[in-house]
């Protein structure tokens, strides 16, 4: 039998390329409350307003999505390699081993070297850790990053996540995975006409983001935001309307559009492509016939805008520091978020 390493896809281990659910912290937990009734934050109009007079979604106010993020799934024994480079400060973990199951990818990218200079993230999951990592380039002897950490899937995380100020693999201080869709959890909600059960990360532009600010469950912003302060900040939660048509769209796409008038999406991090899927190299189910591809809510009637959403409220906005200040991981978990 031969001995498998990180670098050989194919041996005797098995592959990554295996059918297995994106990770979900456990009921209860912000990303997974139904927001359909929550209240509004006060500011919610105005705030849409002036996002959208801003330009509204990126690219040209396109509600696009983005595939190249891959969920990658480690079985027990998996190739492990020690994190290196990691940013300084209590942000992000050291001194663990970070595992590379055999076949994947980093965001964007064919396999584990970062070719393309894109953000390269580094998404693992194994048992019940979450692994995640920013900038990567994997070498033959570390992974190398700007950031990697873990998160724990059987804990509930406060309203201020890993701790104030915090940021994550996300600049919000986000988890990446578990904010992601794949075609395997649309096509199951699509047998019953549900939902996907949990928020969906989205991005914008930074001179449309709130300069300096964020709003939990955010636990950081970024400076290099430049938008005014009535705009949307870090962090917040925007709920599509119950009233939007429908109708037009396909049954995948209907899922994704029943999610975010329940769940929700969540501003994650600055770019141009709003919305973030997983892409279908490693899933069952396959977008294409699903009927989705990076247009489907372009080419839809109506296309959403900005202004098809509303502004759940979450708290009070908080200057960003970076003073970055963790919680203890023996945390209690104190629900702030009384919906």
């Amino acid at each position: 039998m031969r001995r498998c390493g990180w670098m050989i896809a194919a041996c005797a281990m098995p592959l990554l390329a295996v059918a297995a659910p994106l990770p979900r912290f456990p009921p209860g937990a912000v990303w997974n409350q139904d927001v359909s009734r929550a209240p509004l934050a006060p500011n919610s109009a105005s705030m849409v307003a002036a996002l959208q007079g801003l330009g509204g979604w990126g690219n040209g106010d396109l509600f696009q999505i983005d595939f190249s993020m891959y969920v990658l799934h480690a079985q027990p024994g998996a190739p492990t390699l020690p994190v290196a480079g990691e940013g300084s400060g209590p942000d992000c973990d050291s001194g663990f081993a970070f595992p590379l199951p055999p076949g994947g990818a980093l965001e964007g990218e064919s396999g584990y070297q970062c070719a393309s200079g894109g953000d390269c993230h580094l998404l693992v999951v194994q048992g019940t850790t979450l692994y995640e990592s920013y900038a990567t380039d994997v070498t033959p002897t570390a992974i190398d990053t700007e950031c990697a950490l873990r998160w724990d899937l059987t804990k509930r995380y406060p309203r201020n996540g890993r701790g104030e100020q915090c940021t994550s693999a996300d600049a919000a201080g986000f988890p990446i995975a578990p904010l992601l869709f794949n075609a395997d959890e649309v096509a199951a909600a699509m047998a019953v006409e549900g939902d996907i059960g949990h928020a969906i990360r989205f991005i914008l532009p930074n001179a449309r983001i709130a300069d300096d600010r964020y709003v939990h469950p955010a636990t950081h912003g970024t400076r290099v935001t430049s938008g005014p302060q009535t705009s949307v900040p870090y962090g917040v939660r925007m709920r599509l309307r119950a009233d939007f048509d429908t109708s037009g769209y396909n049954a995948a796409a209907k899922v994704l559009l029943r999610t975010m008038q329940r769940y929700g999406i969540v501003l994650a991090d600055g770019g141009n492509i709003a919305l973030t899927g997983e892409s279908d190299r490693y899933t069952t189910a396959k977008w294409a016939a699903l009927g989705i591809d990076e247009q489907v809510f372009v080419d839809g009637t109506p296309a959403p805008r900005v202004t098809d959403f509303e502004v759940v409220e979450t708290g009070p906005r908080h200057v960003v520091t970076y003073d970055c200040v963790r919680n203890p991981e023996d945390f209690l978990f104190i629900d702030g978020y009384d919906y």
